[in-house]
């Protein structure tokens, strides 16, 4: 598989450490040896951000940069797996599951994951380290940086954790429960965002209809004819064709004026001002868990 190529802003976005200390550190110390384009535009490589993430997450327990630039990587690696043993550090799991997630690594991201689950519970680890990484992928995804089989292969993982943690939920049969009616716009196909939050909306005692991933807006109409739902909720993480998210969101304001609906992602971030009287912006997990403890 060839590797992916990231910018210095990729990185960082990544990281967590600013594109100016990156490079002081590749000046000063060596820590990263990037390569250049036909055009002399520097890029990195999938074992340069695995090494930096490792490097980060040291630096982060106190080791000084003089000496992990002195480590080659497999005692990088090591010094991770031990300092990070017992840790329940939030930043820590989600540094080592995009390391994994660059490996292809399986037994080292159920690892993390399980980790995490144990110290936080799962809806903890969804809020707190699943879907903060997932937008730092989305960054690098919307850039054309990452490589679709590292997203695909750690999306599929948590996929499964999801459907099973869903399965297991004991309905419960309440009068006042609410029924939500998820769907993703026609041309969108990443749907983990949406099935963590059918998980929270049946983890609450209401009802989901989901309808997944690319749905036309025909059909997104023909459906809310066939079942009667309270609410709508949307994810628009790609660029949609032939339009923009805010025409969208004025379109389904339009044609569902009598219901809230419920929109999130990284194509609406930015469009808290401009959304119509019936639609609401999400841009956190936890602020719709409030949202649905009110209904």
């Amino acid at each position: 598989m060839k590797d992916a190529r990231y910018s210095i802003k990729d990185l960082e976005n990544l990281s967590g450490i600013k594109a100016h200390t990156l490079r002081i550190w590749e000046k000063r110390y060596g820590i990263l040896r990037p390569e250049r384009t036909d055009t002399n535009i520097r890029f990195y490589s999938d074992s340069d951000l695995k090494k930096l993430l490792n490097v980060s997450l040291l630096n982060k327990h106190g080791y000084k940069i003089s000496l992990l630039s002195t480590m080659n990587n497999k005692d990088l690696n090591n010094t991770v797996l031990s300092v990070t043993q017992n840790d329940s550090t939030t930043d820590n799991h989600l540094d080592i599951l995009l390391a994994a997630m660059i490996e292809l690594d399986e037994q080292k991201f159920e690892k993390i994951i399980n980790n995490a689950i144990i110290h936080f519970g799962f809806e903890e680890t969804v809020i707190r380290v699943i879907h903060p990484m997932f937008e730092k992928v989305g960054i690098l995804w919307q850039t054309g940086s990452v490589n679709p089989a590292q997203e695909h292969f750690v999306s599929n993982l948590i996929r499964q954790k999801i459907l099973v943690a869903i399965d297991g939920i004991i309905p419960v049969f309440n009068t006042e429960a609410k029924s939500f009616l998820l769907f993703l716009p026609e041309g969108e196909w990443h749907e983990l965002g949406l099935l963590f939050y059918a998980y929270f909306i049946k983890k609450a005692g209401h009802k989901v209809i989901y309808l997944g991933q690319s749905l036309p807006f025909d059909s997104l109409i023909e459906a809310s004819r066939s079942v009667d739902s309270d609410f709508l909720f949307t994810i628009m993480t790609c660029s949609l064709q032939d339009t923009n998210s805010e025409w969208y969101i004025s379109k389904l304001s339009d044609q569902f004026s009598e219901k809230k609906i419920f929109v999130s992602g990284m194509q609406v971030k930015g469009l808290e001002n401009k959304m119509p009287e019936n639609v609401i912006l999400i841009q956190k997990v936890a602020e719709f868990k409030s949202i649905l403890v009110n209904f």
